[in-house]
């Protein structure tokens, strides 16, 4: 049987912190800027995590 691999659309997205826990870009930060406040903009750059119910999905994706 040949070896899984993993879910290129998913390895793009997500990414791994040193404790396991699944780092992930926050939406809203792609188009219509011009709208948003700086401070809302500001907060949006720092990555997010993925919430623990999904996080188990995501890791059989990524590994």
């Amino acid at each position: 049987m040949p070896k899984m691999k993993s879910h290129r659309g998913a390895r793009k997205t997500f990414g791994l912190t040193s404790s396991g826990k699944i780092k992930r870009r926050k939406m809203n930060r792609s188009h219509i800027l011009t709208s948003k406040s700086t401070k809302r903009k500001r907060g949006l750059r720092k990555p997010g995590l993925v919430s623990k119910a999904d996080s188990k999905k995501i890791k059989m994706l990524l590994l």
